[in-house]
């Protein structure tokens, strides 16, 4: 709702949101799925939280009263990337989304793209999408 009426999210917005995902994906995974998520996990903070999930959850401990490691997702991040003007041009095509493309810049200030020693790859979006797709279904055989 905030987006719609034009106000960019803030991380205090986007962190309860995040818990969230990280919850889902660890049910998903511990279910034996493979779990694909779209978002824009914009800082590396984020991308963390949907590894480790809070820091400050507490801690579970085996038998012998030894602390467990909390569990972690193994996440492969795909960060597609274009310049300002390609994406804004995309973005003011697109019909009844909720995010309004006045808002793109603040994503764009917000973006910390990811980096070593993160598991990611990086495609442009000026590629053809059968392209991006075939190289982001070749990457996730590897992972």
């Amino acid at each position: 709702m905030k987006m719609s009426r034009g106000i960019p999210l803030n991380d205090q917005d986007r962190i309860p949101w995040l818990y969230k995902l990280h919850g889902i994906l660890l049910r998903e995974i511990a279910s034996g799925e493979r779990v694909v998520l779209a978002c824009s996990a914009l800082k590396k903070m984020y991308r963390d939280i949907l590894i480790r999930g809070k820091d400050g959850t507490p801690r579970k401990h085996d038998k012998l009263g030894k602390e467990e490691e909390p569990p972690e997702v193994k996440l492969f991040v795909v960060h597609l990337s274009g310049s300002f003007e390609v994406i804004s041009g995309r973005l003011l095509k697109r019909k009844g989304h909720f995010m309004p493309p006045k808002l793109l810049q603040s994503q764009f200030n917000t973006l910390e793209p990811p980096s070593a020693p993160e598991n990611f790859i990086q495609i442009s979006v000026d590629k053809e999408l059968s392209e991006i797709i075939t190289t982001i279904m070749e990457a996730l055989k590897v992972q």
